[in-house]
């Protein structure tokens, strides 16, 4: 006797080998052996052989025309064996009932299974529409794989055009764009970014990298929505002629200076900071876009702005303008360069000029402030400024030494980035050049002097702090933002608030409020400072400028290095001489392009060498090296990314942060 059964949603048919009450042994066509229970058996059949029915019972089901069965199946319920005999005319045969039911079965659009060997006709309204999403869905199959084939081709089908940086990062998983971009990639073993620019729907790596980042960060645009730029009650004007001085690049000019000779025979240094804090106030509709965004994202050749640029041209230090501007200034007895008072007020400062480095580097030297020598506007002033500022920093080493740390570097070189008809150029500045140390002191001197100030006045403000915290010597080393004045040990000051770029650091702007209410009221600043002791929003605002300053100098870090391979591209570059920086990592001497070279010999840190440029790829920002030979030079000049096991060097070079670096990578 054979049997034709259900087994785990499966119709199989095999010889009964024996039987014992509601079960059977029974041996399949393959040989394998199983046991059957009896409710599941749906045929008892002598002939034809297993094999044999199974392969005319799929062919009987093959030939049922489903429509035509659905309309002999009514809309009751019924058994298969009725429905076979109505549908076949007679009792149908083994082969035969196994073949209506394979094909009830296998229609479950037509059928809707109600037991074992049961089945109910789908409603003609179910059936229509189940038919209906069934021909969308080949019509959709038939467009993924015309799309499909267009991409493996390398062409862009028209319907990728207006969503292909959506399907890129921000993808309906679901829809049949990104299926197709999925097989095709799948296909040709390759990633949906690679086979967007091959196929045209992304015009570069670089601006798939930008893309990338406003996604994520700027996903409504970087456009700003119209403001009105806000009216400052009337300011005293300075008795001064204040100058800044800045990269070629910068629009958003936030500090100035001034030297004023005052007949006892001191000196009074201006240190004048951009006041949008004068005109902004918390909670107001600028506030909202400035704390939105929390900082000016640079890169390379562009920059996004924290605030409109209607906003920063009313703001900004410019020559030729009476600016608002909040002053903090030290007089100084030049006999030994000691502070004997400081003072800040809200004020208007005359700019008699915007310095920039690029006109004067080369001529304001160590050797020529020394000598004298050479010509250029406010050369009194600045002369007198690099005086001080080497007192300063003086100041400042002693102090980070008393904290334990070594003296902080200062042979370091940096790079300057700009782009123009998309060619780069990449120059080299020797950190520590007098225009950036006077510029770098003197603003670590305000942060300093009016983080005391908020702290002396009960006032909470946004500080920098390194060193205070506990645990072992990395957790205590790293640089934190806190409420409260606290020691940064890398930069040797007892407090330190970033104040004086208010129009590119949210940080700063809030500061500056806290700042300039210590100014105007004095002891009772902390009745009237927008942000009070332990305000939770000031927590808040803390937290997401670390996150969003973080995800910003990443990004600004990712553009620099996308722009360095295309300055290999564009000198064609073979071999290159490169410096270790430490163990594997290398930094090539022409450009700030740090390497990792696996298997690298032990060697000194600033060693030179010469390397092989195998390869390297703009999209995933790598590059493949191989060593051609290690000199016996060696150089002192290391970067600043470096980082030595005995030491963190985290003072995050925070004196750049207030000088030309950042600005002259715009």
């Amino acid at each position: 006797m054979n049997l034709f059964f259900e087994e785990s949603g499966d119709f199989k048919a095999g010889t009964v080998l024996q039987q014992q009450g509601e079960a059977y042994q029974v041996e399949l066509q393959t040989g394998k052996r199983t046991k059957v229970k009896a409710r599941d058996v749906l045929l008892q059949f002598s002939s034809p052989e297993p094999v044999q029915l199974m392969k005319e019972a799929q062919e009987i089901a093959d030939d049922i025309d489903l429509d035509f069965l659905w309309e002999v199946a009514g809309q009751e319920e019924f058994g298969y064996a009725e429905l076979g005999a109505e549908y076949f005319g007679h009792e149908p045969k083994p082969q035969e009932a196994a073949g209506l039911l394979l094909r009830l079965h296998n229609a479950p659009i037509y059928f809707y299974k109600k037991g074992r060997g049961r089945y109910k006709a789908a409603p003609e309204a179910s059936l229509k529409a189940a038919l209906a999403g069934i021909e969308k869905k080949k019509q959709q199959a038939a467009i993924q794989a015309q799309y499909v084939d267009e991409l493996k081709a390398r062409r862009l089908p028209e319907a990728f055009k207006p969503i292909a940086m959506q399907l890129l990062f921000k993808p309906d998983k679901n829809s049949i764009e990104y299926k197709a971009l999925d097989v095709a990639c799948s296909e040709l073993q390759t990633t949906p970014q690679r086979l967007m620019l091959e196929a045209g729907g992304i015009g570069s790596p670089r601006q798939l990298h930008m893309t990338r980042f406003l996604h994520e960060y700027f996903p409504k645009g970087t456009g700003f929505p119209s403001i009105s730029v806000p009216a400052i009650s009337s300011l005293p004007v300075a008795d001064v002629q204040a100058f800044s001085i800045d990269d070629v690049t910068t629009t958003e000019i936030d500090d100035a200076l001034s030297v004023v000779h005052l007949p006892d025979g001191k000196v009074r240094i201006g240190i004048h900071i951009a006041a949008p804090g004068l005109g902004i106030k918390r909670s107001d509709a600028i506030d909202a876009i400035a704390r939105q965004r929390l900082s000016t994202v640079y890169m390379p050749g562009d920059k996004i702005t924290m605030l409109p640029d209607e906003l920063v041209e009313s703001f900004t230090l410019a020559e030729g303008k009476a600016c608002p501007a909040l002053s903090l200034y030290a007089t100084l007895d030049p006999a030994d360069w000691s502070v004997v008072t400081t003072e800040t007020r809200a004020e208007a400062v005359p700019i008699a000029a915007n310095l920039r480095h690029n006109d004067l580097d080369e001529i304001v030297t160590e050797e020529n402030l020394a000598a004298g020598a050479g010509e250029y506007p406010h050369k009194a002033d600045i002369a007198l400024l690099w005086q001080w500022a080497q007192v300063l920093e003086k100041g400042r080493m002693a102090k980070r030494e008393s904290f334990g740390l070594k003296p902080e570097q200062t042979n370091r070189v940096d790079f300057n980035f700009y782009v123009e008809d998309d060619v780069v150029s990449i120059v080299r500045r020797k950190r520590g050049a007098p225009l950036d140390k006077i510029v770098a002191e003197l603003m670590i001197f305000a942060n300093s002097t009016w983080g005391k100030l908020m702290h002396d006045h009960g006032v909470p403000g946004i500080y920098r702090s390194q060193g205070a915290g506990g645990g072992g010597w990395a957790a205590r080393m790293q640089v934190r933002m806190v409420t409260h004045a606290a020691p940064h040990q890398g930069l040797g000051v007892d407090q330190y608030a970033w104040s004086t770029s208010p129009l590119r650091r949210y940080t700063d702007l809030v500061n500056q409020w806290q700042i300039i209410a210590c100014a105007e009221h004095g002891v009772t600043a902390p009745l009237v400072a927008p942000f009070k002791p332990k305000d939770a929003d000031l927590f808040a605002i803390v937290s997401a400028f670390d996150a969003a300053y973080a995800a910003y100098a990443d990004f600004q870090s990712n553009m620099e290095r996308y722009w360095c391979l295309r300055w290999l591209s564009q000198e064609n570059a073979k071999h290159v001489d490169a410096v270790v920086l430490k163990d594997e990592v290398l930094r090539l001497v022409d450009i700030p392009l740090i390497i990792r070279l696996p298997g690298m010999p032990q060697a000194p840190r600033g060693t030179q060498v010469k390397l092989d440029l195998i390869r390297w790829d703009e999209v995933d920002l790598s590059v493949e090296t191989r060593l051609i030979e290690m000199t016996s030079e060696h150089t002192e000049e290391i970067d600043a990314a470096v980082i030595e096991d005995e030491e963190i060097a985290i003072s995050e070079t925070e004196a750049d942060a207030e000088s030309v670096p950042q600005q002259a990578s715009m």
